[in-house]
């Protein structure tokens, strides 16, 4: 199996997970910072759930909720689906375990808009969607974009829940975490190694990315020059 495979599959699932968390992560800490939600605590404490839980419990939660006799594994049983070891299972785990950090990052950079830029704009009669997507969203976009590349490289180095929901399969939904445990577990030095090396470059890359986006939001002053 080329070295290949599992890197373009991990960018692949990376990629597939990190635009669902993108708009599910925006959706919800826009949802919870600016309206009032019933158990919105209880319902934080759940989304947040990922960052304390073991990712091997993760993926037993999502077997056995996607699993033939599961809830939604059921149903997808009966129009012929199946999500459990394939790589859709792999963009599923991702998602879940990097949603947290996508939602905290936006929550967080919505939060820090001061709040008079709206409210000088609903004086003018500006409608509230057009308020979020030309005030708030580019004021909050540094921050925003750091949660996406904090997501991405969650989702690439996942390992555990993916393991348990998705398998080890070559060529399918081996990602690079599962083929460089594979490859040291085989004795495959060269291969562990290449994959080793291309983590390394792509998690400088997103070190990089998020060190411009908090130098963006901390000193924006320094960036205009």
């Amino acid at each position: 199996m080329s070295v290949l495979s599992p890197i373009l599959l991990s960018l692949k699932v990376a990629a597939c997970a990190t635009a669902v968390t993108f708009a599910v992560g925006l959706g919800l800490a826009r949802l919870f910072s600016t309206r009032r939600v019933p158990l919105r605590r209880l319902w934080e404490a759940l989304l947040l759930l990922p960052l304390v839980f073991p990712p091997t419990i993760i993926g037993y939660l999502l077997l056995v909720l996607f699993g033939k006799r599961g809830l939604l594994g059921g149903i997808l049983a009966q129009v012929g689906l199946s999500v459990v070891f394939t790589w859709a299972a792999a963009v599923i785990a991702s998602f879940v375990v990097s949603l947290p950090l996508m939602y905290q990052n936006c929550k967080s950079a919505l939060l820090g808009v001061e709040p008079q830029y709206a409210q000088a704009a609903r004086t003018l009669g500006v409608p509230e969607g057009r308020i979020f997507r030309r005030i708030t969203l580019p004021i909050a976009a540094p921050g925003i974009l750091s949660g996406t590349a904090l997501s991405f490289a969650r989702a690439l180095g996942e390992f555990g829940a993916t393991l348990m929901v998705a398998g080890n399969i070559p060529g399918r939904t081996q990602t690079i975490p599962l083929a460089l445990y594979s490859a040291v577990e085989g004795g495959r030095t060269t291969e562990a190694n290449i994959l080793l090396a291309v983590t390394v470059v792509l998690s400088f890359g997103l070190v990089a990315v998020v060190g411009w986006c908090e130098r963006r939001v901390f000193f924006p002053g320094k960036n205009s020059r």
